[in-house]
């Protein structure tokens, strides 16, 4: 997240390096089995990070000189190189790292740029952490690679979240992209910009409701906004649905920037156009998941890649996600997605945020939990939300539990955990 490690980055790839970016708040423990399942040469840190511990490795800082016992790596890289790894899970258990060519990163980069433009992304503003692809990729290395300059800004921090609109208007920034979460804190704690420069906004990482995609639309003055769909595997997006070409609507994610989408039916068969689980064909596809060659041909069937996300394709091109095939749950024989419960209950006046989940039941199976952060606490009457819920939801996907909660914990990235949050709710023993 700073000048310095753009610089690390390109000056690991300039000697033949490949780079693992990792999350700067991990564990020593975290770390330590990082780097040994990658077998890494060295660990770069940035200026003043604290020396990590449990590791037996040259530590390499951009504010001093490389050490005696750096390590030597040949110059130079072919297209087809390994270039970058970033990671998914598993820095508790097995990692799970996604390794990129330079191919693979520069096809992302020159499609990114043939659909945003490199007018809109003169002037580039990064709200996210750089570990992962959303920030790392689309946000920044797309600019950078389109000639642009990018501004950084902690979009954690509430105060650099409430001068959100001054900031763009300060930098007449004309092109920025950042998760959901980071929209519902902005909305209300930022003014909007005045200088009439934000040409572009992306959000991704999650799923986007229509309402909420409406009201960035206002803020933004007139920019485009663009509901994004893309997966660390295929090197950030694969496609978008823009607010000037499409009305906003729960799950749309539009076509396809470059590659192809479809759908793998329930009886295995990959159809063009239907429903099922969305596969896709990219230039961007990953090289494979660094010492897991079962989970990376366990990804692929017939050559296309499977996303794990439950969605439409029509005859236009056009998807639709309706849920995450690992989140699915299975009550009594009936698949409910969490994501139409989240989408439902935000709509909600009185809920700021809603996280479904499954919970286990020796009846059916599995039944169905849901955390809700409200607005206001203190006047916020869960029976009516229940009542509410209920007129509107099929019978099989209302919950049966409900938490309420302060706030629905995210990762680093800024997603939801549905795993997670349903742990955090049974521990609080309410429900």
């Amino acid at each position: 997240g700073t000048p310095a490690f753009f610089a690390d980055l390109f000056a690991v790839w300039s000697v033949g390096g490949i780079a693992a970016c990792l999350n700067p708040g991990l564990t020593p423990e975290e770390l330590a089995r990082v780097a040994a399942f990658v077998s890494a040469k060295a660990v770069c840190v940035g200026a003043g990070a604290p020396e990590p511990r449990g590791i037996d490795l040259p530590v390499m800082r951009g504010d001093l000189a490389p050490p005696a016992d750096a390590p030597a790596l040949l110059p130079g890289n072919v297209l087809d190189d390994p270039a970058l790894m970033l990671f998914t899970s598993g820095t508790t258990g097995t990692p799970k790292g996604v390794v990129h060519t330079f191919r693979s990163i520069l096809a992302r980069l020159s499609l990114n740029a043939a659909h945003i433009g490199p007018a809109a992304m003169r002037h580039t503003l990064c709200t996210l952490p750089t570990h992962f692809g959303h920030g790392l990729i689309g946000n920044c290395l797309s600019a950078l690679h389109a000639g642009g300059d990018v501004f950084l800004m902690p979009g954690g921090s509430m105060k650099a979240v409430a001068g959100l609109g001054e900031t763009i208007d300060a930098h007449r920034i004309g092109f920025m992209s950042s998760v959901p979460s980071f929209w519902k804190m902005a909305l209300k704690l930022s003014p909007p910009p005045k200088g009439g420069t934000l040409r572009r906004v992306h959000v991704g990482s999650a799923p986007l409701a229509a309402d909420l995609w409406k009201r960035v639309i206002t803020w933004s003055g007139g920019a485009d906004v663009v509901n994004m769909y893309g997966i660390t595997e295929t090197a950030n997006w694969l496609g978008g649905a823009p607010s000037s070409e499409f009305e906003p609507r729960d799950g749309l994610i539009g076509r396809m920037w470059g590659g192809q989408v479809a759908v793998l039916d329930a009886s295995g068969r990959i159809a063009p156009t239907g429903e099922g689980e969305l596969v896709v064909q990219s230039p961007s596809l990953m090289a494979g998941y660094f010492g897991r060659e079962d989970l990376s041909r366990a990804s692929l069937v017939s050559g296309w890649f499977r996303t794990g996300d439950i969605g439409t394709v029509g005859a236009d091109g056009v998807a639709v996600l309706t849920g995450r095939q690992k989140y699915e749950i299975n009550r009594a024989g009936m698949k409910v997605h969490p994501e139409d419960i989240d989408l439902l209950l935000e709509r909600h006046e009185s809920v700021r945020e809603a996280c479904a989940f499954g919970l286990p039941d020796e009846v059916a199976g599995e039944t169905v939990g849901v955390a809700v952060s409200p607005h206001d606490r203190s006047s916020f009457d869960l029976p009516a939300l229940k009542a509410w819920c209920a007129a509107r939801l099929a019978r099989e996907k209302v919950p049966e539990r409900w938490f309420v909660v302060d706030e629905i914990p995210k990762t680093d990235r800024g997603k939801i955990n549905r795993d997670n949050v349903a742990k955090a709710c049974l521990a609080q023993g309410r429900g």
